[in-house]
């Protein structure tokens, strides 16, 4: 008899309103798993390279809070925002962005941890022998190499990035086109990540939703979030319990 992952009937929708839901997670076909702040904490990296770049520039500096709640929405969001936020001129961004890439390249990884529980938590959604991708609003090129120097490439049948397609996250099209390059249905296919755009992403195209509550979400609360579950930390996601045939 398949054993269902019985959960919580009410979630809250948003700080003004408690919709009561009966939620079941569906069972999957495939894993999607956003990078920044779902496996890796790189919130040290960006920091980094965005004093280097601003400092080349003659530009204020940003403190972590600020790059806290810029993140996610992909490099060049990052960048025009910082750039914005400093007094910048908006016509620096080309030579900001060349700052921004030779930066990054050269400092990928060494300010950046993965998270406790997620290689755990990598070994068990593995051990189900789904397909598996890693879909991020990073460059594609430094989500690899993140990625390769944090020994998880291992873990994933495909990886993309931000500049693989023509729209990011929160738009749903990278999740559709995931999932066909891992040959599984939408409906079938779970998004892990840590903010609202990993969940916006998500419901428009149809995927289940996990989310952690130890990432960055633009510095609002994840639980504000609408998602089917929430997690802790990545190994805690209650594989045991998922009726897998």
């Amino acid at each position: 008899m398949r054993a269902f992952l019985s959960l919580p009937p009410i979630f809250q929708a948003d700080q003004d309103s408690v919709t009561a839901m009966t939620l079941q997670l569906r069972r999957p076909q495939a894993f999607i798993l956003d990078l920044d702040g779902t496996l890796v904490d790189t919130l040290g990296d960006f920091v980094a390279v965005l004093q280097r770049v601003l400092a080349e520039l003659g530009l204020p500096l940003v403190d972590r809070a600020f790059v806290e709640k810029t993140v996610g929405r992909g490099s060049e969001h990052l960048i025009r925002s910082c750039l914005a936020h400093v007094g910048g001129a908006p016509e620096l961004y080309e030579q900001a962005w060349g700052l921004y890439q030779a930066q990054y390249q050269a400092l990928n990884g060494q300010h950046a941890e993965v998270y406790p529980g997620v290689r755990e938590g990598l070994q068990r959604l593995r051990a189900l022998g789904l397909p598996m991708a890693c879909l991020t609003n990073k460059p594609a090129a430094f989500a690899r190499e993140l990625l390769r120097v944090k020994a998880l490439d291992a873990f994933f049948d495909q990886v993309f990035g931000g500049d693989d397609f023509e729209r990011k996250k929160p738009d749903p099209l990278p999740l559709l086109k995931t999932c066909e390059a891992l040959g599984v249905d939408p409906r079938q296919t779970w998004m892990i990540g840590d903010s609202s755009n990993d969940a916006q992403a998500a419901h428009a195209a149809g995927c289940t939703v996990v989310l952690v509550s130890y990432g960055y979400n633009h510095g609002e609360p994840i639980r504000s979030v609408p998602a089917d579950h929430y997690v802790d930390r990545l190994d805690q996601i209650p594989l045991n319990q998922i009726p897998l045939n």
